[in-house]
């Protein structure tokens, strides 16, 4: 019997954060984060004039969104760095597990590019390799000997390479969140880790004072100096970037006495567009020869709610007595920042939207485009570009959008606090449980979905939340709305801040107010929990 699916004829979505338009830019500025929305732990390298830049991707599909820019501050996505199943199995994970900290770096010894990182909950780390970025990448090997999280590799002056990464102390744990940052050799001719592990940092800056999760390490040789950068303080509000130095690269490694060199835990709360979570960073000099760090920050619409997640900001780093500093202690991130001086040359079509934009996918494209993501690995095909009639075919299939699969979901992130969705759908239900629509999903437990559902017989417009239950998230009914002989609808969900409204519309035109100030704190991270930000997308199940 073949399957039911929905069809889609366009997907809109609208940022309206109303500091964009307050804010306009000049010429030599860019907005702060220089990719707004869930981009949580920047790494960056370059090669030549230009600079590629990665991203966690968790348990969403394909993994590892992968940019390139010119200039530093306007970015391109190329791609994804995991984009076959063979190379990413993200069965089962919770969707805060999966793809942790990706590392990438430039070999100029043979003119390859490689990305370290982790898969937590699957094999663990691995790299991948590549003479072109935007091209393939090689299939995992995968590095049983480290233990841990967030690996980099380091290719020093010489060509030998080192991975340093987030590991257990030594001896046992002297507190909760005491970790250590170990380093090994790697020999790039056999993609072997060689030899033993050395910890080069026991707990973090000081462990008198029991820092907590030192971690996202990255080994730079700038001049005389080793130097060792990481995060420090956990990714909540603690969240900071430290550094320490070493004339030799195995150590011992001395902590700078004005770290942290970024954080943000000082500041008022009540301060306005505040930046916080700041951390986890990389630092590359640009091609006039100053110095820019990346790192993840957040932007909560209120006592630290955010549903957009951990995003990717940009700063100058100084150089002060020999070590790089990104902002005095006192000093907010600013949301606009004045651009390097180098020119971007890729077109603007082609650049990652930031500020006040608008982006409609008409689906007149043979292949989806690099915005939209899936819910763990998809191992069979149930969606389709028509090309004929330009809609987006979802087939519904039994995994719902509850469950720890791989659910029909075609999602992109949220990139603004306040913002607008919009969907034309096409959709008959010819069975009980089947459903179709739009889902705001942060995971299992915390999303709301928004569409047509068939009950007892009857179709109705519905909307409803998750909310953690026992075992088992549970389903809270909004509200409902039985509908006749339409099997047409559009949908549209309008975000302010913690508050979100949903609107129908059955002849494309008119909207009605179907749930208006819904608290959506829930897809906050504080509420939710884990790593990841909110996705918006569209949704099929014969199972819900």
């Amino acid at each position: 019997m073949a399957r039911n699916s929905a069809s889609f004829s366009y997907f809109k979505y609208e940022g309206k954060d109303s500091f964009y338009t307050d804010n306009q830019l000049d010429s030599n500025e860019f907005y702060n984060p220089i990719l707004p929305g869930f981009y949580p732990d920047p790494s960056i390298c370059k090669k030549g004039d230009d600079f590629y830049l990665v991203n966690s991707s968790f348990s969403f599909f394909p993994g590892i969104p992968i940019f390139h820019s010119t200039n530093i501050t306007d970015w391109e996505q190329l791609g994804h760095v995991l984009n076959r199943p063979s190379q990413l199995n993200l069965d089962s994970l919770g969707i805060s597990q999966g793809v942790f900290a990706p590392a990438i770096s430039f070999n100029k010894f043979n003119d390859t590019f490689y990305l370290i990182g982790t898969v937590v909950g699957g094999k663990n780390n691995f790299i991948v390799k590549t003479k072109d970025p935007a091209g393939k990448w090689s299939e995992p090997i995968w590095l049983p000997k480290i233990e841990g999280i967030d690996p980099s590799l380091f290719i020093d002056e010489d060509g030998k390479a080192y991975i340093v990464h987030n590991s257990e102390p030594n001896e046992e744990a002297l507190y909760d969140g005491h970790r250590a940052i170990r380093m090994w050799q790697y020999d790039l001719a056999t993609d072997k880790v060689i030899g033993k592990g050395k910890v080069l940092v026991n707990g973090g800056t000081d462990i008198r004072k029991k820092p907590i999760w030192i971690e996202g390490p990255h080994l730079y040789k700038i001049k005389d100096y080793y130097y060792l950068m990481c995060a420090e303080g956990g990714t909540a509000e603690d969240h900071s970037e430290v550094i320490f130095r070493s004339k030799e690269v195995e150590g011992p490694y001395i902590s700078y006495e004005n770290n942290p060199i970024l954080s943000q835990r000082q500041l008022s709360s009540d301060r306005e567009y505040p930046v916080t979570c700041t951390g986890h960073a990389d630092i590359i000099q640009d091609n006039n020869g100053d110095w820019w760090g990346v790192f993840l920050g957040c932007r909560p619409y209120g006592d630290n709610y955010f549903n957009t997640g951990r995003e990717t900001f940009l700063l100058p780093v100084s150089w002060k007595d020999g070590w790089p500093v990104f902002l005095e202690a006192d000093k907010a991130v600013g949301l606009i920042q004045e651009k390097t001086g180098l020119v971007s040359t890729i077109e603007e079509s082609d650049l990652v939207p930031n500020g006040i934009f608008t982006k409609t996918d008409y689906f007149d494209s043979d292949t989806l485009g690099l915005e939209w993501n899936f819910i763990r690995t998809p191992h069979t095909k149930w969606y389709r570009i028509n090309s004929q009639k330009n809609v987006l075919e979802i087939d519904l299939i039994e995994t719902n959008i509850y469950e720890k699969g791989n659910p029909a979901f075609i999602g992109r992130r949220q990139q603004h606090a306040n913002f607008e969705v919009q969907v034309a759908m096409e959709f008959n239900p010819v069975k009980d449980k089947e459903v179709a629509g739009l889902v705001c999903f942060q995971n299992e437990s915390h999303h709301f979905f928004f569409g047509k559902v068939q009950e007892k017989g009857k179709t109705y417009l519905h909307l409803e939340k998750a909310i953690s239950g026992g075992k088992t998230p549970e389903k809270l009914v909004i509200n409902q709305l039985e509908l006749i002989d339409n099997s047409k609808v559009s949908l549209k969900i309008e975000g302010k801040g913690k508050y979100y409204n949903f609107y129908y519309s059955l002849d494309a035109e008119n909207w009605i107010l179907f749930a208006g100030n819904i608290d959506a704190s829930i897809l906050s991270t504080k509420i939710a929990g884990g790593f990841v930000g909110t996705y918006i997308g569209m949704y099929a199940s014969s199972n819900h």
